[in-house]
């Protein structure tokens, strides 16, 4: 029973490492797949970030190479791989792989994590404050090293537990000793769940519940909420003397989501912070342009703010993810509240700049740009509901009116700005080249407009049509029903 656990759970762990690989790789049958030496290739590169040594084919002696090298780099690593040989792992003898498999898990999964808790709890480690331990003192003991690191490994597993046995002790009288019975009931799981992410599980229903309950409602929740791979099973984990190394490996996901979600926070708290620091710059910097060009010819407060607008856009590239947010104003702390405020300031600031300018545009562009943001804004609309055929008649009748007669100024404003002159008694120019090729392209885009009128008019009789025949069925249906069912059919039949 405990080797067919570890094989399933080591398994899930190892496919979900596998998943980050370029290309992503899959073991179907952990015993089989390890024997050429690929995937486990596969499997150090993603855990250490390195490019590793490896033979392309699948002869006997490459994928003897291929187990080599991967053995060689893990020794490299100080690991002890104890009756660990090549030949073992090529015949694929399940108590052999299963042990490097569990000394690679242990070293860069759980040793890893439980480092950052080391200094939290006071355990003997290599450095509380590195993961390398490289003065020449060290490097010069191997024997010494090993002791350390045995130690480590003793309080690597101490300081899982202390950690989960903290998240628990949030919650009353959940209590944890071990990595076997103390999380058959399910509710340790459940509680780390609720310490992590509150308000996703209900601990006092959960008291209520059996074990395979709860344990299932973990799983699912910790899959789907917190995106932490389906290690276990309910039976894996609610029996007499559950496996040790299996529970090990699914609680350190727990931990690694917390450390993820912490460094996400903090990241998040930066950005922020950063954003809200060039927010500040950005309206300072538009407050003084507003100074400077006071008195500035249309022409030339045209030209400051294109030349502000292009850095505007150039700089606010890094921050848009973190001024975009769509977080809901009840999710956003104060930071973040500030800094949305700031920016739709900013932003309104700067289109009520753009509308004022729109304005002193010189004769007839400034009626051409009126006419255009007009008949945009039109086209911008949502059409009617035709869940009311009626009312959607009525509301589309007066977009046809009003869009005709739009439409009847096309021509007269086309020909305008084509033959436009921009300069004035002076020969200066009256308008910036990019503002008359921006109408033109709107003009120019707004031909597509004439088919517009065809599409509200097929609207208009959609709603008709859907109009004529409610009062058909409602000039037939006049008579009286005398039963349940023949309504029931009746509005079916609708």
């Amino acid at each position: 029973q405990r080797e067919f656990t570890q094989k399933k759970t080591f398994t899930s762990w190892i496919n979900s490492v596998l998943a980050k690989h370029t290309p992503p790789s899959v073991i179907s049958d952990l015993y089989t797949d390890i024997q050429q030496g690929h995937l486990l290739l596969d499997l150090l590169e993603v855990l250490s970030g390195q490019h590793l040594p490896r033979e392309k084919g699948f002869n006997t002696f490459q994928c003897r190479s291929n187990i080599e090298n991967a053995l060689t780099f893990l020794k490299s690593r100080s690991l002890k791989l104890i009756n660990i040989h090549v030949a073992d792992i090529i015949e694929g003898k399940p108590s052999i792989v299963l042990g490097l498999i569990w000394t690679i898990i242990f070293h860069f999964h759980i040793e890893e994590l439980a480092r950052t808790l080391a200094c939290t709890y006071n355990q003997p480690s290599l450095d509380c404050s590195s993961a390398v331990d490289s003065s020449p003192k060290a490097s010069r003991s191997a024997k010494k090293s090993a002791k350390i690191k045995e130690r480590w490994k003793i309080s690597a597993t101490k300081a899982l537990l202390l950690w989960a046995k903290e998240q628990c002790s949030l919650h009353g009288s959940i209590n944890v000793t071990d990595f076997k019975t103390s999380w058959r009931s399910g509710l340790p799981f459940l509680a780390i769940i609720q310490a992590l992410r509150p308000g996703l599980v209900d601990l006092e229903k959960a008291k209520s519940r059996s074990n395979k309950e709860n344990l299932k409602e973990a799983f699912r929740i910790a899959e789907l909420e917190l995106n932490i791979p389906r290690l276990l099973e309910p039976e894996d984990v609610d029996i007499m003397n559950p496996d040790e190394k299996s529970i090990m490996t699914y609680v350190a996901q727990f931990l690694q989501y917390s450390r993820n979600l912490r460094e996400s926070e903090e990241d998040m708290w930066e950005k922020v912070r950063d954003a809200v620091s060039w927010l500040a710059a950005q309206e300072k910097k538009f407050a003084k342009l507003l100074v400077d060009t006071e008195n500035e010819t249309y022409y030339q407060k045209y030209k400051e703010m294109m030349s502000f607008m292009e850095a505007f856009n150039r700089e606010n590239k890094p921050f848009l993810p973190v001024l975009l947010s769509k977080r809901s104003e009840a999710e956003l702390s104060e930071s973040q509240q500030q800094m949305r405020e700031g920016w739709d300031k900013l932003i309104s600031q700067i289109n009520q700049w753009k509308a004022k300018l729109d304005q002193m545009l010189p004769s007839p562009l400034d009626g051409i740009e009126a006419w255009l943001q007009e008949v945009e804004h039109l086209q911008a609309e949502d059409l009617p509901d035709l869940q009311d055929p009626f009312k959607a008649m009525s509301v589309f009748r007066e977009i046809i009116v009003i869009f005709k007669g739009l439409m009847d100024c096309f021509d007269s404003h086309f020909n305008t700005l084509q033959s436009f002159k921009n300069e004035d008694e002076k020969n200066m120019p009256l308008v910036l080249p990019e503002k008359l090729e921006e109408m033109k392209r709107r003009l120019f885009s707004n031909i597509c407009f004439t088919n517009s009128n065809t599409f509200l008019e097929y609207h208009y009789g959609l709603c008709s049509a859907i109009a004529n025949e409610v009062m058909l069925k409602l000039n037939i249906w006049d008579m009286k029903y005398g039963t349940k069912e023949s309504v029931e059919s009746l509005l079916e039949n609708w």
